[in-house]
């Protein structure tokens, strides 16, 4: 299956479910103005990759770090991210109302959290991931993916990272010993 039908769209097919990952960040830390450099870079296609699962009427699911949040109050958190530094960047990509939005406090979006229960209701066979960080969260919630019998896809240019070099190690293991795919929102130039 192909990430791009020809003309430069994102081949979504029923079963499909694309998950936005770690997009609601203050960028407040160590690695933050890496980060944002490399979201300000991709968050375009990020959202491209939104609009489209909205548009084919593809499942859109959100899992965010809770960033320390114990209330669940995902609205809290919305409102934080936005008035942040960054929030211009990450303001496309909020969810709309109904979509599921799920906070977590680890790594993989799998971790701790009812994610696999939700795609198992929506008959979800592949995920397709976008966000942040690749060489973190993205590779840790597909590894956690293919280890629960689910097809998954890194859309790599809808991704951010911290560091590309990092980036590069995680997403060769990813697919190579993994089997996750690798695969892009738009054709490369």
């Amino acid at each position: 299956m192909a990430a791009d039908a020809g003309d430069g769209a994102l081949v979504l097919v029923q079963g499909d479910a694309v998950l936005v990952i770690d997009v609601f960040n203050s960028f407040e830390h160590d690695d933050g103005d890496a980060l944002l450099d490399s979201f300000r870079e991709r968050a375009p296609r990020m959202e491209r990759a939104v609009d489209h699962a909205r548009s084919a009427s593809i499942p859109l699911v959100y899992v965010n770090d809770a960033h320390g949040r114990w209330d669940s109050d995902v609205q809290a958190l919305l409102r934080e991210t936005l008035s942040a530094r960054g929030g211009e960047v990450v303001k496309s990509l909020v969810p709309n109302p109904g979509e599921p939005v799920l906070l977590k406090h680890r790594y993989s979006a799998f971790d701790h959290t009812p994610l696999d229960m939700l795609l198992e209701e929506l008959g979800v066979t592949r995920v397709l991931l976008v966000g942040a960080a690749t060489e973190g969260c993205i590779v840790q919630t597909a590894i956690d993916a293919r280890e629960l019998g689910q097809k998954a896809s890194i859309l790599v240019d809808a991704c951010a990272t911290t560091d590309p070099d990092l980036e590069a190690v995680a997403l060769r293991y990813a697919e190579s010993v993994v089997g996750v795919r690798l695969e892009r929102v738009t054709r490369e130039a």
